[in-house]
C-alpha cells in the first residue's frame, strides 16, 4: 500500500471575506472526495482571506498510480481555482 499526503497552500489575491473564499475554492470536496482513492480537507489558513492550504490523502496499491493522481489533483488545482498555487509538498508515508 503507497500512501502520500499532499498539502497545496494557494494564494487569493483580492479575496475580501470569507464568503468569497469559500466560493473560489468551491466545490475541492465534490471534485476530489468522489474518488475513493482520496481524502480531502481544508486543513491550514481557515481564517486567512487571501491564503487557502488543502491536504489530500492519495492511496493506492501501485505507487506510480499514486504519484500519477496527485499530479492530476495538482494540474486540476492549477487550472479550476481562481488563485495560484504557492506550494505542494508531498511526504509518503
Amino acid at each position: 500500500m503507497h500512501i502520500v499526503v499532499m498539502t497545496v497552500e494557494m494564494s487569493l489575491p483580492g479575496c475580501r471575506s470569507l464568503k468569497e473564499k469559500r466560493q473560489r475554492m468551491g466545490g475541492l470536496h465534490e471534485r476530489f472526495g468522489r474518488n475513493p482513492a482520496v481524502a480531502v480537507c481544508e486543513s491550514g489558513a481557515l481564517d486567512r482571506l487571501e491564503t487557502s492550504e488543502w491536504t489530500f490523502v492519495v492511496a493506492g496499491i501501485d505507487g506510480r498510480r499514486v504519484e500519477a493522481l496527485c499530479q492530476e489533483i495538482e494540474d486540476k488545482l492549477q487550472r479550476t481555482v481562481d488563485g495560484r498555487v504557492l506550494e505542494v509538498t508531498r511526504e509518503p508515508l
